[in-house]
């Protein structure tokens, strides 16, 4: 008998173990890594350019790490829960497009251009971009990649106002090493510095 309340104590302790909350999950947060560093690095010599702020909307304008199950449903987009950006996606890819095309020219912000403009300068160009996509797709439990979408417009400043030059949609995908969240970081961060190489040499394109 007493052998049994000491089984049926053990379990229920056991029973009660089980329900106690589990420890914490750190949340981790990312960014796009480290610039890579320029072939020939050496003063812009292109000409000046203004970049505002990206611009976005909806579930993008917050630092949550967005994916998609394209295997289950595709139209569906899901945060992570222990993992987000340590700023919102706009913000670093702005920082990301200013470094990698301020490698050949001078990259102005809007209030640069204004004070320019103040002071009697010819106002730049202006590249607006705007942030379309920016997620980890999976296609399957195994397999994903990052897919970025960027729609690029590039204005011209005259007297009577901004005036249209050129207008483009940048969709890059790449790859994710791991099928996780790290993974899916390494691959937006390769597809923004793809985009951005791409856009730099959509503005070389003579007009």
């Amino acid at each position: 008998m007493i052998r049994r309340s000491f089984s049926l104590a053990a379990i229920a302790l056991l029973a009660g173990c089980s329900i106690l909350p589990d420890k914490p999950v750190r949340e981790f947060s990312y960014d796009l890594g480290p610039q890579p560093v320029a072939d020939a690095p050496g003063s812009p010599a292109g000409a000046p350019l203004v970049l505002p702020d990206v611009e976005v909307q909806g579930a993008l304008e917050s630092t949550a790490f967005l994916y998609r199950l394209g295997y289950a449903d595709a139209f569906q987009l899901r945060p992570y829960a222990y993992a987000k950006w340590s700023a919102p996606p706009a913000q670093l890819i702005r920082q990301r497009l200013r470094d990698h095309l301020g490698r050949e020219r001078p990259i102005l912000d809007s209030a640069a251009a204004a004070s320019l403009a103040r002071r009697g300068g010819v106002t730049p160009p202006v590249l607006r971009v705007e942030l379309e996509e920016f997620s980890q797709v999976f296609e399957s439990q195994a397999a994903s990649q990052g897919v970025l979408r960027l729609r690029c417009t590039l204005l011209e400043n005259s007297a009577a106002g901004e005036r249209l030059v050129a207008q483009r949609t940048f969709t890059v995908q790449r790859p994710a090493p791991t099928a996780d969240a790290p993974g899916g970081v390494r691959a937006l961060s390769a597809a923004t510095d793809a985009a951005a190489g791409e856009i730099a040499t959509w503005l070389r394109q003579p007009r």
